[in-house]
């Protein structure tokens, strides 16, 4: 338990830590943070990596001065 804590921590920093320069960054980046978060989780790996990276793009495409 205390790993996946730590894990959890980690993960929630990287995806706070840039978003990525380009689409392709960002949507990889997104996808990252995604597989990670479900492998914790224990969910589907694919359905976190899909999600991530769409998720991802939307804020940074949203948000553009957040992801520089």
């Amino acid at each position: 338990m205390f790993s996946k804590k730590w894990i959890s921590v980690g993960l929630v920093c990287a995806a706070l830590a840039g978003c990525g320069q380009s689409l392709g960054e960002q949507a990889l980046v997104g996808g990252a943070v995604g597989v990670g978060g479900a492998a914790v989780t224990g969910g589907s790996v694919g359905t976190g990596a899909l999600v991530g990276a769409a998720a991802n793009v939307a804020y940074c495409q949203t948000n553009k001065r957040a992801c520089k």
